[in-house]
């Protein structure tokens, strides 16, 4: 039966994002591919760094990764960088992903308060935006509870998100590791945990982002993932060093809820659509195997 979630109103909403992404999880493999145009991958592609570059990037990387990864994560940032005509290619991207039934993370790391948040979650979460994602990244660093005009938007339209919780870049232990057993990384988890009780099934639809490198944190910290009953989002597998074999270590027990992400590893394999597809194995082999 699939997972529904609760409205605020106390409606039942349409099939729960973390439905929907644990079936394709279950189906494809624990892989997201995140698609970032960074300037030096375009220019290794032969693109220029305009907007039709971006897009033939973008859509070349789709096609070649859409039935493999559970789902895909543009950087928003990437394509914000080319003004309107960027984001008009990231508004394609995301349809096009909609049309052929591929998730979607806009890696957008929103977070504000009142209208201006209730703002980002209508541009990222509402079924009629022209951005509108599968799921979208937030930051709770004006307080977890700043988040809920996304977290119940998420909700009513059957849509997710994923909170920074820990992340692996040596600034974010200043803030996220303050207050060792009782830290900020903690609250935020355990606020991720209370917010999935409304979700039915064995995967919510409020995620976290956890870096693939952060180490022992999760243990020094008495982190306990598994308890979220979200997905984790983890970056940093490949270029950034990490390996299957070490998410596993690093997740243990919540292992099966860690959707891996890798970005430039699979991409720098491009342009080809058949080399692309090689290096996407390979690191989802990697992942099964772990």
């Amino acid at each position: 039966m699939p997972e529904t979630a609760s409205t605020p109103s106390g409606g039942t909403s349409r099939e729960s994002f973390g439905s929907r992404l644990g079936a394709a999880m279950a189906l494809r493999g624990p892989l997201c591919v995140g698609i970032d145009p960074h300037p030096a991958l375009l220019a290794g592609w032969g693109l220029d760094d305009d907007a039709a570059g971006l897009r033939r990037f973008s859509l070349t990387v789709l096609e070649a990764v859409g039935s493999l990864a559970a789902a895909v994560k543009p950087q928003v940032a990437l394509y914000e960088r080319h003004g309107s005509a960027g984001m008009a290619v990231l508004e394609e991207l995301l349809a096009v992903a909609r049309d052929e039934s591929i998730l979607t993370i806009a890696d957008a790391k929103r977070g504000d308060i009142g209208s201006t948040m209730a703002a980002y979650a209508d541009a990222w979460l509402r079924d009629s935006s022209p951005l509108a994602a599968d799921s979208v990244t937030l930051s709770p660093y004006l307080g977890f509870e700043s988040l809920r005009p996304a977290l119940d938007l998420a909700a009513e339209h059957g849509r997710g998100v994923f909170v920074l919780a820990l992340t692996s870049n040596p600034e974010g232990a200043s803030v996220q590791h303050v207050g060792g057993a009782d830290s900020v990384a903690r609250r935020i988890t355990e606020a991720a945990a209370s917010e999935n009780r409304r979700y039915e099934g064995a995967l919510g639809s409020v995620g976290l982002v956890v870096g693939a490198t952060v180490g022992s944190a999760l243990t020094d910290l008495q982190l306990d993932l598994q308890a979220v009953r979200g997905p984790i989002l983890a970056p940093g597998l490949g270029a950034q060093g990490a390996t299957p074999a070490d998410l596993r270590r690093t997740f243990g027990t919540a292992y099966p809820q860690v959707l891996g992400t890798s970005s430039r590893d699979i991409l720098a394999a491009g342009p080809g659509v058949p080399e692309l597809q090689a290096a996407a194995r390979r690191t989802l082999d990697g992942l099964r195997g772990a």
